[in-house]
């Protein structure tokens, strides 16, 4: 990737951090360092965009149960952790991407320890656990039926006024979703280049 490109994702950083929490401003800076400096570009293309965090962080606020379908290398799930230190995240992914723990050493161990990694598809750890989820974070596979299939596994798990963030719902590489979101007849709105879902109360 070109510096330019790590001069503009650097940049979008500084743009969204006075919206972050200092923790999260601060891992995110330390984990772009280190994805640049080791030329992972998985990690580059993949990760939640600053401004997209600013959304999850805000819709997350309170909420104490979070689970994230797909977790690729990590950042979003230790986002999520660091904005509220009562917070656990349980994060799903049934394959293990290179430099994961790498970035997870970021953390300090009292924010590893709230966050639960299960090697799984996120249809399968719909359950695994029946405790009630205030936030689902799907961004696993992207595909219309994967994504279907998901949401129907955990809406019976949903706390009332549950949230539901469906990430590269207006993607133009990832179809799946905005077509599994019409096939649900979801009404909810889009923010940052997310489709958002609340349960009834």
């Amino acid at each position: 990737m070109p510096a330019r490109l790590h001069l503009r994702l650097l940049l979008r950083l500084a743009v969204a951090a006075p919206a972050l929490p200092a923790r999260v401003t601060w891992f995110h800076a330390r984990a772009l360092c280190v994805a640049i400096s080791r030329h992972d570009h998985f990690t580059l293309r993949s990760m939640a965009a600053p401004h997209q965090l600013v959304v999850l962080v805000r819709l997350a606020r309170g909420r104490r149960r979070v689970v994230e379908l797909g977790t690729a290398t990590g950042w979003t799930a230790a986002a999520l952790a660091l904005a509220d230190p009562r917070r656990t995240v349980i994060t799903c992914d049934p394959n293990v991407q290179p430099g994961r723990d790498r970035y997870l050493r970021l953390l300090s161990p009292a924010t590893c320890a709230r966050i639960a990694l299960l090697r799984t598809t996120g249809l399968a750890a719909a359950t695994l656990d029946a405790q009630p989820v205030d936030v689902l974070f799907v961004d696993a596979s992207h595909e219309r039926q994967a994504t279907v299939d998901e949401w129907r596994a955990w809406r019976p798990r949903l706390a009332p006024g549950g949230i539901v963030i469906f990430h590269d719902y207006d993607h133009p590489d990832f179809p799946g979703v905005a077509q599994a979101v019409a096939e649900l007849g979801l009404t909810g709105e889009q923010r940052a280049g997310m489709f958002v879902w609340r349960a009834p109360r």
